[in-house]
Order: structure tokens, then sequence, then C-alpha cells
């Protein structure tokens, strides 16, 4: 299987989320928030497994701007500063395939840690 390969990369609904089209149909629209959580940053994963944090308090993060890195992968800078991430073509897949999974499991580490989506 190819790597995907965005035709469309629009920041929609004033920041909130991230409109993307592949080349091999699929199209997702990804929250900011998730976006911001799910960082591929060394800050948000670490460097190796076991290393992850909890980022909360994100919920009313918007997307600011996105950088275009080489041909691979976009940086997008957050409202709140955070732009350290370099988010690859297939991660942005990975992030719209998944991302029912993906905010089932982090609504239930906030929980876990007894923290919130608010600010």
């Amino acid at each position: 299987m190819s790597e995907p390969w965005p035709t469309e990369l629009l920041v929609g609904d004033r920041g909130h989320t991230l409109k993307i089209q592949f080349d091999s149909g699929e199209s997702f629209e990804i929250a900011a928030e998730l976006l911001r959580v799910e960082s591929p940053s060394a800050e948000v994963k670490g460097h190796g497994p076991g290393q992850e944090q909890l980022v909360f308090g994100k919920r009313l993060v918007t997307i600011v701007k996105l950088e275009p890195i080489g041909s691979y992968a976009v940086r997008i800078i957050f409202s709140d500063g955070h732009s350290t991430g370099l988010f690859t073509w297939s991660y942005l897949a990975k992030l719209g395939r998944e991302q029912s999974t993906l905010w089932l499991a982090y609504e239930d580490k906030l929980k876990a840690a007894h923290v919130s989506r608010e600010p």
C-alpha cells in the first residue's frame, strides 16, 4: 500500500478543525484539540515508549497556521504556542482513521488523571 498523499489541506471552523483530502479518496475532518493532544512532538510523545505526556485543558485550542515541511509533512502552529510537532501525511491519515478510538482513550486518560479538556 502506498503512502497517502494529500490533495487538499484546509483549516476550517475558524481554526477548530483541519480538513484533509487524500489521493486515495479518503477525507477527514480532525479537531484541532485532537491534533494538539496527539502531536508527534517530543513534548507530547517523549523520546521513547512510556515517556508520553498527558496534555489537557486544550478544548479551545485552534490552528493558527500551517507550515509545509518538505514534501512529507506539515507543522501545525496552535493558539497555545505549541509548534514542534511535524505531522507526516501518514500520521494525519492514521489520526483521521482512528479519531473515534483516540478520543475515547483520551477521555479515559483524563478521567483517570482527574483533569479536564477545559482550559
